[in-house]
């Protein structure tokens, strides 16, 4: 795994020992497969986005600073230029830039996203994270997965549903999509 996953893994495990939990109980109270759950907080394998907000929440610390491991401080407004918002790699089909990496305290996640049309040939890869997630496609066509259920989106659809169903997305056409994602 990356140095990246490495580091992250190493914070989750920080915080959850601050607190002097164990790692089952963390996984039970955010519901978690605990097997799968070791292999993120050992850095075997890379944590979703959604289960790194949900830990994020669980523990009150930003999830760029639980990515970056830098604070972010900004408590009025955040702003993100055209093109200037970091990227965070988490799954190789997708590139996630964070929308408003310098506020504090944020009851919501925004990202643009980018599905990679490489996969359109490869199966859905699902994940679930507790909470509710609202996707705004901007371009390109996207089929998305929402418990067992296939759509076909195009630019200007957007759908909103339960992030704890099995749900996962890939750009059709051979053209990349883009979309907003927040995630709640």
């Amino acid at each position: 795994m990356s140095e990246q996953v490495k580091e992250i893994a190493a914070r989750v495990k920080v915080l959850r020992e601050i607190e002097d939990i164990s790692a089952e109980t963390l996984a039970e109270e955010l519901g978690f497969n605990i097997d799968e759950y070791l292999d993120w907080e050992e850095g075997k394998k890379d944590f979703p986005l959604g289960s790194l907000v949900e830990i994020a929440n669980r523990f009150k610390v930003d999830l760029a600073e639980l990515v970056s491991g830098n604070s972010a401080k900004l408590k009025t407004y955040s702003l993100s230029r055209a093109g200037k918002a970091p990227e965070v790699r988490r799954r190789t089909a997708y590139t996630y830039w964070n929308l408003a990496y310098t506020f504090s305290h944020k009851k919501a996640e925004p990202f643009l996203v980018e599905a990679d049309p490489e996969n359109e040939s490869k199966p859905l890869s699902l994940s679930t994270h507790p909470g509710q997630e609202f996707d705004y496609v901007l371009e390109g066509r996207l089929l998305i997965s929402v418990g067992g259920r296939e759509m076909e989106l195009e630019a200007g659809d957007s759908i909103y549903y339960d992030s704890g169903e099995p749900h996962g997305m890939k750009a059709l056409g051979g053209k990349p999509a883009r979309f907003l994602a927040i995630i709640l």
